[in-house]
C-alpha cells in the first residue's frame, strides 16, 4: 500500500473515531440527565434511549436556577439537623415548576416527587393538596410552601398527615407570623409535635423573611377541645385583650350615643392577628331582629374579614322578622330565641302611648322585655320559643372554627353569658360584641340591672379569656 493510500485509510479511522466518541459523549449526557431528573438509571426495556424524555416546563434559566440554589440551601439545612435524609422518600406538595423536587435530587435525595394541580412529568404529578393521589404513611419528609393560598386548610393538613409516616417530618414554609395564626397552624396537624420553628429570608431576596415550621408525625392525633366547662387559655389571648380598646367604666349620660362613638375605636380581632388558617368563618347575631339591624348594616359592611366569607346565622324567634330572612340568601334564619334551656317563655310588648302619630314618627316600635320563663311571668303576653343556646353553640362550631358573636338580647345576657361560661361553650367563640341592658339613671324600670353589673358582666368576660367589645 502506497503512502497516499495509507494516509487517506487513517483520517477515515480518525473520523470515525470522533464520530463514535461524539455519538458515546450523547448517550452519556442523556443518561445523566435522565438520572438527575428521575432519580434513577435506565433498565432494559425503558425509555432511555429512543423514545421522547418529558421535560419540566421552563422558566427563565436565571430565576430558575437562582430558586433551585435556595431549596438546595434549605433542604441540606434539614439534613444537617436530622429532618431529612438521602434515603427519604420525598414530596413536594402545590410546587407549581418543580424547582424544589430538582434541588431534593441534586442535593442526593433521588426518590422525591411533587405534586401540582397541572402535571409536568416526571417531577411533577397531578395531584391536589387535600387530595393526594397516594396511599397512606408512604412518605418520609414532605414539603410545602403553599399552604398560605390554600382555601381548605383543614384538608390539606389531613391528606399530611394521612400520608405521612408515623415518625417522618413535614417541613412548611408560611408568611404567617403573629402567634395567633401559629397557634392556628398548630391546630391543624393534630397528628404532629412540633420540632422547630424559626425565621429564614425567603427565595425572594427583595421580600420579607418567612417562617419555617418543622413537624414530626406521632403515632397517636391529638384531640382538640371536646366542650369541657373550662376553657384552655394561652398567653396569646391575654396579650391580645391587653391591646384591646379600654371598656367605658363611667356610666354615659347619653348611652347609645357614647357606645356607638366607641365602636370608631374598636380593635377588632381581624385587624390585630391572621385567621387563614381557621377551618370556617362564622358569624352568629343572637338577637338579630331586621337583616338590616346590624347583618346588613355593621357585619357585611363594617368588620373587617381579611377577604374570607362568613357563613351568617340569625338567631331571633319573634315571627315579626322570618318573612325578611327568606328572601336574604347566605343567612340561615334559627327561628327560636336564645336562652339556657328549650322551654317556652314569654314576652311582653311595649306599645307607644301616643298611639298611630308615634309611628307615623319612628316612635311606635314594639319593644321586646327581657325574656322570662313560663313559670315566672303576669301580665300582656307572647309566647316564643326557646333552645339551649350553648348546647346548639357546641354542636354547630368547633374550635377549628373562627366564630364572631354579636348578642342584643333585651336583658336575657345576664342568664346567657353565666350560661355560655358555665358549660364552656364561650371558648368556642373568638370576638364577642355584646350590648348590655340596664336601668339608665335608674329612670328606666324596663330593666333591674344596674350599669356596675354591666361592667362587671364585660370584665368577667375578659378575666375569662374573652375578648369582648361593647355594643350600641
Amino acid at each position: 500500500m502506497d503512502a497516499t493510500a495509507l494516509k487517506s485509510s487513517l483520517l477515515r479511522n480518525i473520523l470515525l473515531l470522533r464520530l463514535l466518541s461524539f455519538a458515546v459523549l450523547i448517550l452519556a449526557l442523556r443518561f445523566t440527565y435522565l438520572v438527575a431528573a428521575r432519580g434513577r438509571s435506565c433498565l432494559s426495556g425503558d425509555d432511555f434511549c429512543f423514545s421522547p424524555v418529558h421535560r419540566v416546563s421552563p422558566l427563565p434559566l436565571k430565576k430558575s436556577q437562582r430558586v433551585i440554589d435556595y431549596y438546595s440551601t434549605v433542604f441540606q439545612n434539614l439534613i444537617l439537623e436530622g429532618f431529612l435524609s438521602p434515603n427519604s422518600k420525598s414530596l413536594c406538595i402545590g410546587t407549581l415548576t418543580g424547582e424544589e423536587v430538582y434541588a431534593l435530587k441534586r442535593i442526593g435525595v433521588a426518590d422525591s416527587i411533587g405534586i401540582s394541580d397541572n402535571a409536568s412529568p416526571p417531577l411533577i404529578l397531578r395531584g391536589r393538596p387535600q387530595h393526594q393521589p397516594f396511599d397512606d404513611n408512604i412518605f418520609d419528609f414532605e414539603y410545602s410552601n403553599s399552604l398560605d393560598q390554600s382555601g381548605r386548610p383543614v384538608e390539606f393538613a389531613s391528606e399530611i398527615c394521612r400520608t405521612l409516616r408515623p415518625g417522618g417530618f413535614v417541613v412548611v414554609h408560611t408568611g404567617a407570623k403573629d402567634p395567633y395564626s401559629f397557634q392556628s397552624f398548630l391546630d391543624l396537624f393534630n397528628c404532629c409535635r412540633l420540632s422547630r420553628c424559626r425565621e429564614i429570608e425567603g427565595p425572594d431576596p427583595s421580600s420579607s423573611e418567612i417562617r419555617e415550621i418543622v413537624m414530626k408525625k406521632e403515632m397517636e392525633k391529638r384531640h382538640p377541645y371536646s366542650g369541657g366547662r373550662k376553657c384552655y387559655v394561652p398567653g396569646l389571648k391575654w396579650e391580645i385583650i391587653l391591646n384591646a380598646e379600654p371598656l367605658i367604666k363611667k356610666e354615659p349620660l347619653k348611652p347609645w350615643i357614647t357606645l356607638k362613638r366607641n365602636m370608631k375605636n374598636t380593635r377588632y380581632l381581624t385587624s390585630m392577628v391572621d385567621i387563614r388558617f381557621k377551618q370556617r368563618y362564622v358569624y352568629i347575631d343572637v338577637g338579630a331582629r331586621n337583616y338590616g339591624s346590624s347583618i346588613g348594616s355593621w357585619f357585611k359592611k363594617q368588620y373587617p374579614k381579611q377577604g374570607k366569607r362568613f357563613e351568617i346565622f340569625a338567631i331571633e324567634g319573634r315571627k315579626a322578622f322570618r318573612e325578611v330572612y327568606k328572601m336574604k340568601k347566605g343567612v340561615k334564619l334559627v327561628p327560636y330565641a336564645a336562652w339556657i334551656r328549650n322551654e317556652t317563655l314569654f314576652f311582653e310588648i311595649t306599645r307607644d302611648p301616643r298611639g298611630k302619630e308615634g309611628r307615623r314618627r319612628g316612635r311606635g316600635r314594639n319593644r321586646i322585655h327581657p325574656v322570662q320563663s313560663s313559670t315566672g311571668y303576669v301580665g300582656e303576653e307572647g309566647k316564643i320559643e326557646g333552645f339551649d343556646f350553648a348546647e346548639w353553640l357546641k354542636m354547630e362550631v368547633c374550635d377549628r372554627d373562627f366564630v364572631v358573636m354579636k348578642m342584643d338580647v333585651e336583658g336575657a345576657e345576664f342568664h346567657l353569658i353565666p350560661r355560655l361560661l358555665e358549660t364552656g361553650a364561650i371558648c368556642l367563640v373568638d370576638e364577642v360584641f355584646l350590648k348590655c341592658h340596664y336601668n339608665r339613671w335608674q329612670r328606666s324600670p324596663k330593666y333591674h340591672k344596674t350599669y356596675a353589673q354591666c361592667l362587671q358582666l364585660f370584665t368577667s368576660l375578659r378575666e375569662s379569656g374573652v375578648l369582648v367589645h361593647q355594643w350600641w
